[in-house]
């Protein structure tokens, strides 16, 4: 089976960066589709931001974090990358990284203003 490991959350101002990390372990976890979720309190899980397996370069994007937020991946495919740029108070949440059916235990991040 595949595990994931994030990494780098925490607490910024509005307006800063950080970069959160997943790490994948596991027979041929380089070739899935990784993808980036969040879910802050009281409210429902919401898609983030994904990046293919095979086909890097593809990336997708949810609306809320669409220009702001950079999805990306090492060469071996086992690493992505959460590239958050000019957050704020409302990306708030536990950031849950995920592929196939597998998923991460999750980091904190908080924005303050």
């Amino acid at each position: 089976q595949v595990q994931l490991v994030e990494s780098g959350g925490g607490s910024v101002q509005a307006g800063s960066s950080l970069t959160l990390t997943c790490t994948a372990s596991g027979r041929t976890a380089g070739s899935y589709t990784m993808a980036w979720y969040r879910q802050a309190p009281g409210k429902e899980r919401e898609f983030v931001a994904a990046v293919q397996g095979r086909r890097r370069n593809v990336t997708e994007y949810g609306d809320a974090v669409k220009g702001r937020f950079t999805i990306s991946r090492d060469n071996n495919g086992m690493t992505a990358y959460l590239q958050m740029n000019s957050p704020r108070p409302d990306d708030t949440a536990i950031y849950c990284c995920s592929t196939t059916t597998y998923w991460g235990q999750g980091t904190r991040v908080t924005v303050s203003s």
